[in-house]
């Protein structure tokens, strides 16, 4: 498959697209949505915040973060730069070494803060260059910190 294909081709379940192959996201489950939902309210008015925006990292490689957070409004429709974060969110099916490519994508496109949420085990972690447990997540330049308790109450 081409991407002009995946970009014209309505799918149920939208996919990501990888390298000419498309990837199936893991199931939405309660944990993930519950995350999802208190991370769009922690990150109101930090900039232009998206919940599973398509964002196009290069021309075979489609990617859809569980939320994204952009400086300001993208001119368009389907990114085609860099937002200011991106948080995964773990589903029971994820495969680390699969998020970790996902992740290092993101970095290597110029993504400044890329985090990874794991609800189940109520885990925090940033990426860079590698998965770090933290304690807190951080975003220096708004003064804004969340910790497990902020996201897994």
């Amino acid at each position: 498959m081409t991407a002009e294909q995946y970009l014209a081709t309505h799918f149920e379940r939208e996919p990501e697209f990888v390298r000419g192959k498309l990837v199936e996201r893991g199931l939405p489950n309660l944990s993930r949505s519950k995350v999802r939902q208190r991370l769009a309210v922690l990150l109101d008015g930090l900039g232009y915040g998206c919940l599973s925006v398509s964002l196009k990292l290069a021309g075979d490689l489609f990617r859809t973060p569980d939320f994204a957070t952009f400086e300001q409004r993208p001119e368009k429709e389907l990114p085609e730069s860099p937002p200011l974060l991106i948080v995964e969110i773990a589903s029971p099916d994820d495969r680390l070494r699969d998020v970790e490519q996902k992740l290092e994508e993101y970095r290597t496109w110029g993504v400044a803060h890329v985090w990874f949420v794991e609800p189940e085990m109520k885990k925090l972690y940033t990426y860079d260059r590698g998965l770090t447990n933290v304690a807190r997540l951080e975003l220096p330049q708004f003064n804004l910190t969340i910790t497990a308790e902020d996201l897994f109450a």
